[in-house]
């Protein structure tokens, strides 16, 4: 964010914020901004396993110095603890980024993603009623256009044929806060986020994955042989359109029209995955070896994100190209990985 942006931000009220998924990539960088801003922020992370705990605690040790951070290691799919933390604090805003992310591995442990993205929403849901939280903003995911034939996808779009459970559970969060909007005037904003990285990245996610397979002198799998394209978004700009979004709550404007609204977060700019390949080998100074595959389930082709909406509501605009962030990425991972 531009300093002036900042220095505005400095100018409205001091909230208490929750922030799920803390420890993750996304919830990490949000907090980070947030903290620099002079917000309170709770945040919350069931630190588990899904990938290298110790990228998690690395994130938080760089949060827990900060004097208005409070953090609890807990599972959201407790309700007793849920309610507990809701009751505890007076929540102003609710940032919901923890989930059970990945397509893949949707495919190997769906029992994850039922108590991960759909009991623990639920328990949020209910948090945010029963203490009247402001707002609530929610991670949703691009992957609920399924394999759409469009390129670039709108909210405007049916999303009613998700070709991985991953994306079903997305698409039931949508619903799920639909109805809690309607029926109890809780104002909840989701996020569809396209294909996000950036420093700190997650290491199940294409970028970083290649990164070290390149460092490392190991083939990198190049799934439908590279003719796939998707709408990579940095997390610097992921970060921007998350706190405009979290500082307008959605109103009801009529019976029909709850305070509930989607919006896409990401570039709206599609790169073929080889020009990513290529970049990164730039970047590394060193080729990739790769390994040429067919279309794996669950994927899909194309991604590319109609951002008119959002840039109409914030002014979401990303300002990041894809050479300057892969370039910032790969001197955290070389940084990072040399310790």
């Amino acid at each position: 964010m531009s300093v002036s942006a900042v220095s505005r931000e400095s100018t409205q009220q001091r909230m208490r914020i929750c922030v799920t998924g803390v420890a993750g990539f996304i919830g990490f960088h949000i907090a980070r901004q947030l903290l620099n801003q002079g917000h309170e922020i709770v945040g919350i992370d069931s630190l588990n396993d899904y990938y290298d705990v110790r990228l998690k605690l690395d994130r938080l040790e760089l949060l827990k110095h900060e004097p208005k951070f409070q953090f609890y290691e807990i599972d959201l799919a407790s309700r007793k603890v849920t309610d507990g933390i809701f009751a505890e604090h007076r929540f102003d805003l609710v940032l919901h980024m923890a989930a059970q992310a990945g397509v893949r591995y949707s495919l190997e442990n769906p029992h994850a993603y039922a108590e991960s993205n759909l009991v623990a929403f639920l328990n949020v849901l209910e948090g945010c009623r029963r203490s009247s939280v402001n707002h609530l903003v929610y991670a949703s995911s691009s992957s609920v256009y399924g394999d759409s034939p469009k390129l670039s996808l709108s909210t405007c779009d049916p999303v009613d044929h998700p070709i991985s459970l991953y994306a079903a559970t997305k698409k039931s969060n949508e619903l799920m806060a639909h109805a809690y909007s309607h029926l109890f005037d809780l104002p909840t904003t989701g996020l569809r986020f396209f294909t996000v990285y950036g420093p700190w990245g997650r290491p199940d996610m294409a970028i970083y994955k290649f990164a070290e397979a390149i460092c490392h002198g190991r083939p990198i799998d190049v799934y439908n042989y590279g003719k796939m394209r998707r709408s990579f978004t940095y997390i610097d700009d992921v970060v921007e359109g998350v706190v405009r979004v979290a500082r307008q709550p959605p109103a009801r404007t009529s019976d029909n029209n709850p305070p509930y609204r989607i919006f896409n977060i990401g570039s709206d700019e599609s790169v073929e995955l080889e020009q990513m390949i290529v970049l990164l080998e730039q970047a590394l100074g060193k080729k990739a070896i790769r390994n040429h595959l067919p279309m794996q389930a669950g994927d899909v082709l194309n991604t590319c994100a109609d951002i008119k909406d959002l840039r109409e509501a914030v002014g979401y605009a990303p300002a990041t190209t894809l050479e300057e962030g892969i370039e910032q990425f790969v001197q955290w991972y070389l940084k990072y990985n040399a310790r």
